[in-house]
């Protein structure tokens, strides 16, 4: 038997999440609801076509939906602030709810690296696009050795790039910033994006630097090239663009960290490419967003059988 879900937001990263399940090939989930405001909303439209629920009165109209009380899984791809208020009026119905806005009331969470602690929580973070490109890279020097700073820059094509993303640019970045730190690893995190307006659009490019004080330089790309299989079994465009480099740091750097002695900075270039399901390949910022909450919910979804079974 499937799990159902429903999805609050019909823009592209909801709908694209909508087509993502449509394509699972067991029917392990299904969607019972896409959920927007815009009765006019081409989202709900296309919905509408697949024979799926499409609900323009937002959060209260999906709580009203006769089947409401099947839905285990609620997907949110509206707003860090409209997340706010999804959240409240869902909670007493015991929703498991997966956010992919930067609102971040519940844990953080990126799925090669620390899913499996949260699979319990009622309310999941997806963190950010930039979030679960970067941080399963500084998690894998983490694992080699103490990360002092890290700083990534995630560059998305500017026609990626919906009214949601541009009005939370600001948690954007302190989202990531805090992601980096409790889920990454390391001391001390910075996040920035650019929009990226060339054309024709780039993929998602990301810079990962990361200062450490060990120079375990075939152990921490070992652990790179290993997460990196772990972050592409369920986003097959995320890949090394080139070779990791490693840089000796000069002293005037060392007032980063508390550390005495010399520095290596870690330098790691990605990119993402969509898997073009129904957003442009170029959008591997959403697609990225979209594959991991996928992931997380399977996952939340096989625990949720095995237990019955047991």
């Amino acid at each position: 038997m499937s799990t159902k879900v429903a999805i609050i937001g019909p823009g592209n990263i909801g709908t694209d999440l909508l087509i993502k399940i449509k394509r699972l090939a067991d029917g392990e989930l299904e969607v019972l609801a896409l959920v927007g405001i815009d009765p006019t909303s081409d989202g709900l439209a296309r919905a509408a076509r697949l024979g799926v629920g499409a609900i323009s009165t937002g959060v209260q109209g999906l709580i009203d939906h006769p089947r409401f009380d099947e839905i285990e899984i609620v997907f949110d791809a509206t707003s860090a602030k409209a997340h706010e208020f999804n959240e409240k009026m869902l909670r007493p119905f015991g929703k498991r709810l997966i956010d992919l806005t930067p609102a971040a009331i519940g844990p953080y969470v990126v799925p090669s690296v620390n899913l499996d602690e949260h699979l319990e929580a009622p309310n999941v973070n997806m963190v950010t696009c930039g979030g679960q490109a970067t941080i399963p890279i500084v998690a894998a020097i983490s694992q080699i050795t103490p990360v002092y700073w890290a700083e990534i820059v995630a560059s998305i094509a500017s026609k990626s790039a919906g009214p949601g993303t541009r009005a939370n640019i600001d948690e954007f970045t302190e989202t990531t910033s805090e992601a980096i730190v409790k889920v990454g690893g390391a001391a001390r995190g910075k996040a920035i994006i650019v929009l990226n307006p060339a054309e024709p659009p780039l993929i998602m490019r990301d810079t990962v630097l990361a200062l450490v004080g060990e120079d375990r330089k075939t152990e921490i790309v070992a652990s790179i090239e290993s997460m990196v299989a772990k972050v592409a079994a369920y986003v097959p465009g995320y890949r090394l663009k080139q070779q990791v480099q490693f840089t000796a740091v000069t002293e005037s750097t060392l007032t980063l960290t508390d550390h005495v002695g010399p520095l290596w900075k870690v330098s790691v270039f990605l990119e993402v490419e969509g898997a073009a399901h129904y957003l442009p390949a170029y959008a591997g910022n959403l697609d990225i967003m979209t594959s991991a909450a996928l992931g997380v919910a399977r996952e939340i979804a096989a625990q949720t059988k095995e237990k019955v079974v047991s």
